[in-house]
């Protein structure tokens, strides 16, 4: 490439880029995060940012801007943004008497409430990297990420102190308690030299987690969340997803910064959500698909128990979303329900919208601003005609620099790997088909496990199924589909495989049908496939 090259490419990724960032400042200016008549305010929230990070720097301006208004209610109680930005003064200043400070890693394992919040913030003042651990981590790879990461100092819930046990005792620790209690000073404290980071786990359904840094996160990258999700400003949102997730951390940030009081919850409960939703008039709803499958399982009478007309937006992020659960959602709640397609990695690539759901159902929607995703072929290319299924590849302003390890995702068209296969349709709204390595080869054809669940979760007598590939020795692999079967219903394997014969190939018809009471899932709602893998299984009679 000459010079000449590389000065046109250059200048049309510059002006690229500023386009994007002209079009991300409308974005958060009709949200409400940006008010045009206060330029003061955007100013200060902005520096906040820069010295804190985005949690912390967005805790410190609204403690600035209205340090009496409530940030979080727990299961103990609201807590205000003022109260917030004081308590993590005071542990921060705990964290460096105990030797931590710039260098060190603080790793937090707590579920939703002040005790998780509090250590997230009091972590950034420092400029400590943060590791946010899955509650549903085992001892053995807990150990093995609090090793890989250097962690300095390990925060838990005393939930989790049996599974902590299986961390070396020469990892300091501490307890959440519900928040950590020190008699430091609350003053605030000198701004790190840089913000410390943040580092995500992924899901870990195949082996140890991995960790995906943030290193540096611009109030602008906001934009990509915002775009096609109308998260109201001022107004209670009740967040069910866990926040250790991306998709809940990075919607507690935004809900924080829209000025919403943000309510959670320790442990997940279908009526307790719904209850929650209507005790504080909630307009939005943070969950992954299996909470919002729990809530519509509600018996009727239950679920008209609350009233949940606040709600303007359900988001449901996390793992896939049947179509049949979108359906319903619309039938209980209204056009509300909005589908984010992203990865640990990746963080936010697609949004479907209510009216995308309601069009195409299963669509995963259309990149928001800042975002960028490709559909390639088995050379790397860019495939554009309609329906054809290829690999998925996404960029987006919080795509990461790589793994904690120094393994990276595979990188295409200068965008990474989902490591999901999908197509796009003549509107050009995209869809998952499902995961790269979960395709099955039976007898010489392709089978993507997705399409037979979905097809599946549709016969008004299955609740929840998962459809793997296990050894044959005639036809290389064959499918069995695990089955949950609704409550008050009966249903036998030949059923099963007549309602797929009916709809779909023979070809993906699962050889065998085994019925079980749940699927194995983690902490974000995610199967965990290789529980249900084991060979000698058979078609089971449901009980």
């Amino acid at each position: 490439m000459t010079i000449g090259s590389h000065l046109v490419t250059g200048a049309r990724s510059a002006v690229e880029a500023s386009v994007e960032g002209v079009r991300g400042v409308s974005v958060l200016v009709r949200r409400g995060l940006f008010d045009l008549r206060r330029p003061d305010h955007a100013l200060h929230a902005y520096r906040c940012a820069e010295k804190w990070g985005p949690l912390a720097g967005t805790v410190a301006h609204r403690a600035w801007l209205s340090p009496d208004a409530v940030a979080i209610v727990d299961d103990d109680g609201p807590v205000t943004h003022r109260e917030l930005d004081e308590s993590s003064n005071a542990l921060a200043r705990a964290l460096v008497e105990g030797g931590l400070g710039e260098t060190s890693v603080v790793a937090v394992l707590a579920r939703d409430h002040r005790g998780l919040v509090v250590p997230m913030l009091a972590a950034a003042k420092i400029g400590a990297r943060l590791v946010l651990l899955n509650t549903g981590t085992a001892g053995p790879q807990l150990a093995e990420v609090v090793d890989r990461e250097g962690v300095a100092m390990l925060i838990h819930d005393v939930d989790f102190a049996t599974v902590v046990e299986a961390v070396p005792a020469s990892v300091p620790r501490m307890l959440t308690h519900p928040g950590p209690v020190v008699t430091h000073s609350t003053r605030p404290l000198t701004p790190p030299t840089t913000p410390g980071g943040l580092v995500l786990l992924s899901s870990g359904t195949t082996g140890t987690p991995k960790g995906a840094p943030r290193e540096r996160v611009s109030i602008l990258q906001s934009a990509a969340f915002l775009d096609r999700v109308p998260l109201p400003s001022g107004r209670p949102m009740v967040m069910a997803a866990p926040i250790f997730h991306g998709t809940g951390l990075s919607q507690f940030i935004l809900g924080l910064a829209l000025g919403c009081t943000v309510v959670l919850r320790r442990r997940f409960d279908a009526e307790a959500t719904v209850a929650a939703v209507a005790e504080h008039r909630a307009a939005s709803l943070i969950l992954v698909p299996t909470m919002l499958q729990r809530i519509l399982d509600l018996d009727p009478d239950v679920l008209a128990r609350h009233d949940t007309s606040s709600l303007s937006v359900i988001l449901s992020a996390g793992s896939a979303l049947p179509i049949d659960l979108s359906r319903r959602a619309a039938v209980a709640f209204g056009p509300v329900l909005h589908n984010l397609y992203g990865s640990t990695e990746v963080a936010v690539a697609l949004v479907a919208t209510p009216d995308e759901l309601r069009r195409a159902p299963g669509t995963v929607g259309r990149p928001p601003v800042g975002c960028q995703v490709s559909v390639l072929d088995d050379a790397g290319l860019p495939i554009t005609e309609p329906g054809v299924v290829g690999r998925v590849f996404a960029r987006s302003a919080l795509s990461f620099s790589g793994y904690t390890d120094g393994r990276h995702k595979e990188i295409a068209d200068g965008k990474l790997s989902t490591g999901d296969v999908g197509h796009v349709d003549d509107e050009g709204l995209f869809f998952i088909d499902g995961r790269d390595d979960d395709m099955i080869v039976s007898g010489g054809e392709n089978v993507y496990p997705l399409e037979v669940e979905n097809l599946l979760t549709e016969h008004p007598h299955i609740l929840e199924a998962a459809v793997v590939g296990v050894d044959d020795p005639d036809y290389g692999s064959r499918l069995r589909a695990h089955v949950v079967v609704a409550p008050g219903h009966t249903l036998d394997a030949d059923a099963v495989r007549a309602h797929v014969k009916d709809n779909l190939a023979r070809y993906k018809v699962p050889r065998d049908v085994v019925f079980v009471s749940e699927l194995p899932r983690n902490a974000t709602g995610k199967v965990l496939r290789r529980n249900l893998t084991d060979p000698t299984s058979t078609d089971t009679a449901h009980p």
